[in-house]
């Protein structure tokens, strides 16, 4: 089974349109900022077989864009004129006669070898100019969702200056069964919940499944033994291996270095649970905690010089920074309430974080020493955040009460207002958000 799809990216050509106006820019550091409107006509087929891909791309870009919580759609009802070709002059006046800020056009093609070409432009309406140049992607025609969000990424980095998260992968806990007993595999979908593959059959339970940081390979707990045990699975051909641990061990929590060569976890040996961190070509093991408490959840930060972890040798389960080669670890939590599963943004300025306080559980962040913490959820069981690839994102697992209560997932932007589930076939949970796709 295929699970990366070739997708070649040309450089499309247009003459840049020069202005004097402000350029069209949406601040991220403002938590208040107000929807962008933008339209997005359904994009132009300029062959027979092109028809079904141009409606379908066009809507997955306006979904792209508006489930960010920055930009607002402005319904194709309220057009004064549409795009009657790819070429067609831009009637600016007419748009911004519908208050749209920017203007999405494009076209799709499927040229003699079967290849999916979509084109797209950019507008700023209010300075009457194009934004950037053009640009095409170009791949297969089951790679056509990939496009749309190829398209997204470009013009959420044009318009907002910081990269995109449309074009990534999340791998999870796939859930079916009755609560007391359900079984679990682990999937591999779309940002958005699409193309769900299935990677593990459901023979025994897998937990905490974690990307590498290109993508190709995941790091799982899994109990095939009885015992928690860590595996390391290629996704491209669902290889898999256990890494090798000393007799009489448990190894769990298990999470990429950086670099991708270092895999850190937890250890359980004696009834003692540490942090170790393993070469994966060596498979030399290095130990960095040594206490009598349970130190669990490691996660390196973007450079790979610190890990923060959660450990209770303080009597309750709270967070702590040490150095990657070990060394006394530093305290960074000290509200009310017990922390655990920090995870490092991957712009290095935030750690999110599970919460439990005053009988309910919450997503938060706080910054690197600590301070500024912001919860931007709670509910009865929200748990195991995760970080889109430019770190303004967080996605989790969400539990419902009840005999009846399953898992989903949710995801949550930093400022905490933009709060959306996220569909899956079946129940869902333990997400791990993989980079951009290349």
């Amino acid at each position: 089974m295929r699970f990366i799809l070739s997708l070649i990216m040309t450089l499309f050509l247009f003459i840049p349109v020069a202005s004097a106006a402000e350029p069209l820019k949406l601040r991220l550091d403002n938590p208040l900022v107000e929807p962008m409107p933008f339209a997005t006509p359904d994009f132009q087929p300029e062959t027979a077989a092109a028809n079904e891909y141009a409606v379908r791309i066009a809507r997955v870009v306006a979904s792209d864009l508006t489930g960010t919580g920055l930009f607002r759609e402005i319904p194709p009802q309220a057009y004064i004129s549409n795009v009657s070709s790819f070429a067609s002059p831009v009637q600016y006046s007419d748009w911004r006669a519908v208050n749209a800020q920017a203007l999405i056009t494009g076209a799709v093609s499927v040229d003699a070898g079967g290849r999916l070409v979509v084109k797209f432009r950019l507008f700023d309406i209010f300075s009457g100019a194009e934004m950037g140049d053009g640009l095409q992607f170009a791949g297969s025609t089951d790679a056509w969702r990939r496009m749309a969000h190829k398209v997204s990424d470009a013009v959420y980095q044009r318009i907002t200056g910081e990269s995109g998260y449309f074009d990534s992968r999340v791998v999870f806990v796939s859930e079916t069964g009755p609560k007391e007993n359900r079984a679990k595999r682990l999937a591999i979908m779309d940002y958005d919940g699409a193309n769900i593959q299935y990677l593990t059959d459901s023979s025994s339970i897998v937990l905490a499944p974690r990307f590498s940081p290109t993508g190709d390979r995941v790091l799982y707990t899994g109990y095939e033994t009885g015992f928690p045990r860590i595996y390391l699975l290629d996704v491209s051909n669902v290889g898999r291996r256990a890494l090798a641990m000393p007799e009489g061990t448990m190894s769990f929590a298990p999470r990429f270095a950086p670099d991708g060569r270092t895999v850190v976890f937890s250890l359980t040996t004696g009834g003692n649970t540490d942090i170790y961190r393993m070469d994966l070509n060596s498979g030399s093991l290095s130990r960095l905690t040594n206490s009598p408490a349970i130190e669990t959840a490691p996660s390196f930060s973007p450079d790979g010089s610190q890990i923060v972890f959660e450990s209770d040798r303080s009597g309750t389960q709270q967070l702590y920074i040490m150095s990657a080669n070990g060394g006394e670890p530093q305290r960074i939590s000290f509200e009310d309430g017990r922390y655990g599963t920090p995870v490092w943004s991957p712009r290095g300025d935030l750690i999110a974080f599970t919460k439990q306080a005053g009988g309910r559980f919450h997503i938060g962040v706080m910054n690197v020493d600590g301070s500024r913490e912001r919860l931007l959820t709670s509910n009865f069981l929200d748990e195991g955040p995760t970080w889109s690839p430019n770190g303004r994102v967080i996605m989790f697992t969400r539990e419902t009460q009840g005999v009846n209560g399953a898992p989903s997932l949710y995801s949550v932007d930093i400022s905490g207002r933009n709060l959306r589930s996220i569909r899956t076939d079946n129940a869902a949970s333990d997400p791990s958000w993989g980079p951009l796709q290349p």
